[in-house]
């Protein structure tokens, strides 16, 4: 009986890359079986296209107040809601309007209180 083995090439060109998400979907719709030689295809190919990704369509991250507004939108909170995080309904909306920049203590705040990753939070705006 012959092994199944799936031909992989090397995702460097936009070709590439789509024929890789061919064979990964394929691979979805007949998952291999745990610990099978298909099973570490299937990871190698997934990590080429991790890799191209990563290179071709990098993700900006958001403005900061854009990111502030959607953690209080997704938490079902008004920008009101976050006077006892800043200090006071004005500081809130000079934040939101870009009147008032963000201090480190107001980072830590709202990282900590609606889990918004530091990094964007520090980001010019």
């Amino acid at each position: 009986m012959a092994k199944k083995t799936v031909e992989i090439e090397l995702v460097k060109t936009e070709a590439g890359y789509r024929r890789a998400l061919k064979q990964v979907s394929h691979f979805f719709d007949h998952p291999p079986a745990a610990g099978s030689a298909l099973e570490a295809q299937f990871e190698l190919l997934m990590m080429m296209v991790e890799r191209y990704e990563a290179e071709h369509f990098v993700v900006q991250s958001p403005d900061p107040v854009a990111a502030i507004e959607f953690a209080i939108e997704q938490r079902g909170l008004s920008s009101a809601d976050l006077a006892g995080v800043l200090g006071s309904r004005q500081r809130v909306h000079d934040i939101l309007q870009k009147k008032r920049k963000l201090s480190l203590e107001h980072v830590r705040a709202l990282h900590d209180k609606l889990l918004i990753p530091a990094d964007v939070l520090i980001q010019a705006y």
